[in-house]
């Protein structure tokens, strides 16, 4: 084959290169190249080795890592990361992205003619801010980051709450008994043995479950006895209306707690400030968990039905209700840790708004075998869970690692300043009534 032709593809349409998906343009090198001078180097090696390149912008961003000459402060070090490449790059933009939702206020988009009159005012748009979902899968809970989600919830830091049934119940075991730290390699068979339960690297003693069973229990019987309190009170009230003939009047309001009740009954009763549910009913922040029976709660209310059935978790009027957060938002972001129920029930109910404003993934997952877990951003703005304008970010990292991080430098920044700011702040005009 003759080297022109090497050069340029075969000819025929058929080539390799055929002008359809070159990488690098073929260039003639200068005549007075060095590498021109030497004829035993087929011009188009030497073009495609040392073929011209575009300039980079002088104001591009350049990879630079740490230097520990200077610093080692977890901000300094944190800081560097945003230039650092791979996956530290992505937690610099995460730390970018959170403090993009944390900052913005209404007042950061122009009112236009036919927006509502009630939101002109430049005084009350500085007013509203985003309300920010925070999602997080049970394992979260079951390691060390349980601490650092609690500090968000005792500050008041995030808005809404999903996560799953470990999430729940892992919390209150906490409480009674302790977490111990093992190795992913332990025997499983010997552990059964032993009535131990591991969780990755962790050990969890069964009796931590029966301890949180034992509280739990009579809870649940309590809570079925307010139930049909009300129930009972609404067959008196229909009773009384049938007697009366005017049964087209009574509007009945059948009762039954939803799962966030539920999750909200926990944190009061178990009146511990170790706890995130604790946290969140303190501050009023609401816990979503649509798959609660999923784990030992669902075994308690399981056992339960045996001694008395009729209990009831209401989960549409909490659909509605997470739903409904989201719609009345004029921003909102997420930050979601880990996959499956917790990501995806997220997702949706920002769905309802046209998408998120402001969104953060933590996880490992790929998107190869296309799981929700695994999805990219990117995916989710098909969707319509994210919106088109924003700006995502994935971190592809073991959160304990890297949320910790991400939040040295966000949340726990000027928190005494930033409560101060949000104060007065809402998130929904109608919340400042």
């Amino acid at each position: 084959m003759a080297e022109e032709d090497v050069e340029k593809g075969n000819g025929n349409g058929n080539g390799p290169n055929d002008g359809k998906d070159e990488i690098l343009s073929y260039r003639p090198l200068a005549a007075n190249s060095a590498i021109s001078a030497k004829p035993h180097i087929p011009s188009v090696s030497a073009s495609a080795v040392l073929g011209e390149s575009e300039s980079m912008p002088d104001d591009h961003p350049i990879c630079k890592g740490h230097d520990f000459d200077t610093s080692n402060s977890i901000d300094s070090i944190t800081e560097s990361m945003l230039h650092t490449g791979f996956q530290a790059t992505n937690i610099g933009k995460a730390v970018e992205e959170i403090r993009r939702m944390r900052k913005w206020r209404l007042s950061d988009v122009l009112w236009k003619e036919g927006d509502d009159e009630a939101l002109k005012d430049p005084a009350v748009r500085k007013n509203i801010r985003a309300k920010i979902f925070f999602a997080y899968t049970s394992n979260q809970i079951s390691s060390g980051q349980r601490e650092v989600i609690k500090y968000l919830a005792k500050h008041g830091m995030v808005d809404v709450i999903v996560t799953t049934a470990g999430g729940i119940e892992e919390d209150i075991i906490k409480c009674f008994e302790h977490t111990y730290m093992g190795d992913f390699k332990l025997s499983g068979k010997e552990l059964r043995k032993k009535g131990i339960n591991r969780i990755g690297n962790l050990l969890v003693p069964n009796k931590n479950y029966c301890q949180f069973e034992d509280w739990v229990a009579p809870l649940i019987s309590r809570m079925h006895d307010e139930q049909d309190r009300r129930w009972l009170e609404q067959a008196k009230e229909l009773t009384s209306h049938v007697k009366n003939g005017s049964v087209d009047d009574i509007e009945l309001k059948p009762f039954a707690y939803t799962p966030s009740e539920f999750i909200a009954r926990l944190g009061k009763e178990i009146n511990n400030e170790s706890s995130v549910l604790y946290w969140a009913y303190k501050n009023s922040i609401p816990v979503f968990c649509p798959a609660l029976t999923d784990g030992s709660v669902g075994d308690m209310i399981h056992f339960h039905s045996y001694k008395r059935s009729g209990f009831v978790l209401d989960i549409a009027r909490d659909i509605r209700r997470i739903n409904d957060l989201s719609v009345q938002s004029y921003a909102t972001g997420q930050i979601i840790i880990g996959g499956g129920l917790a990501k995806h029930h997220t997702c949706n109910a920002n769905l309802m708004r046209n998408g998120a404003d402001f969104s953060v993934f933590i996880n490992t997952g790929q998107e190869f075998d296309g799981s929700d877990t695994g999805a990219s951003p990117d995916e989710a703005i098909s969707w319509g869970k994210i919106r088109i304008t924003a700006k995502p970010v994935k971190v592809c990292a073991d959160a304990t690692i890297a949320f910790p991080l991400i939040v040295s430098q966000t949340f726990a920044k000027d928190v005494e300043e930033w409560k101060k700011s949000t104060e007065d702040s809402v998130c929904w005009l109608e919340d400042a009534v």
